[in-house]
């Protein structure tokens, strides 16, 4: 698993919101790649809802928020809509994104319940492991990126 202080690994995917997004380009924001089992299932539903409460302080903090999957990309498009996730989302059926991050289970077509804060250069920052506490992921998140967001400001002068 790719671990904090190591650059994160490119990729180029298909979102729920009709993009085709690669982290290389997306330059000069923090990036969220939070990974999660199964659309639809429970723990999975209610880490998404968390997101969901804390897009609009992840943007306000400067970052993009990803939510990753093995999912097809319809059922990925159909769990966002069914719970108005406002943020793209990845079905990664074929777990190339995941594989680069070393997120999935060996011998399990599933993902580790891992969450990545990638800074603006593209280094990742925390690595968030949180299998049964699911709330933790989105605090760990906004505890980084609050610090992330001091961290600009400082060099901003």
């Amino acid at each position: 698993m790719i671990e904090a202080g190591q650059p994160a690994p490119d990729f180029t995917a298909q979102t729920t919101d009709g993009r085709t997004v690669r982290l290389a380009e997306l330059g000069g924001r923090a990036v969220v790649l939070y990974f999660f089992p199964r659309a639809f299932t429970y723990g999975c539903t209610i880490e998404a809802q968390q997101f969901k409460e804390a897009y609009p302080e992840i943007q306000k903090l400067g970052a993009e928020l990803y939510g990753v999957s093995p999912d097809s990309h319809p059922t990925q498009c159909d769990f966002a809509g069914h719970l108005g996730i406002p943020f793209p989302m990845i079905g990664d059926e074929d777990m190339g994104v995941g594989e680069k991050f070393g997120v999935p289970f060996p011998f399990v077509k599933r993902y580790r319940r891992v969450s990545f804060v990638i800074d603006d250069a593209r280094v990742v920052r925390s690595v968030i492991k949180h299998e049964i506490m699911i709330s933790r992921h989105r605090e760990d998140v906004l505890e980084c990126l609050t610090q992330l967001a001091r961290e600009r400001a400082a060099k901003a002068g």
